[in-house]
C-alpha cells in the first residue's frame, strides 16, 4: 500500500515537473536564440518561399528541430509553429 502511494507521488511529481517545463517555454526567445543562428527572418517572407501552408510550416519546424538535435517537446514545437505563424506566415490553421 505504501509502495503504491510512493509511486503515485513520484508520478505526480514527474508530471508536474514536465508541465512546468512546458509552461516555461518562450517561443519568441527560443526563436531568437536558436532559429536565428541559421537564418534571418527573410526566409519567412522571401518570394517564392518554401513553406506555403500551416502543415508545411509544422513539417519544416520539425525538420529543423531534428537537424539541430534540440529534441523539443511536441507542445513546445507547437508553440514555436504558432509563434512563426502569428508573426510571419499568417496561415489559416
Amino acid at each position: 500500500m505504501l509502495r503504491n502511494h510512493v509511486l503515485s507521488a513520484a508520478a505526480l511529481l514527474l508530471l508536474s515537473s514536465a508541465a512546468a517545463t512546458a509552461a516555461e517555454f518562450d517561443a519568441a526567445s527560443y526563436h531568437d536564440a536558436q532559429c536565428m543562428k541559421c537564418h534571418g527572418t527573410e526566409v519567412y517572407t522571401r518570394d517564392p518561399r518554401r513553406v506555403n501552408s500551416f502543415g508545411a510550416l509544422e513539417s519544416q519546424v520539425a525538420m529543423c528541430d531534428a537537424n539541430l538535435g534540440t529534441k523539443l517537446f511536441p507542445d513546445d514545437l507547437a508553440l514555436l509553429v504558432e509563434h512563426l505563424n502569428t508573426n510571419f506566415y499568417k496561415f489559416n490553421n
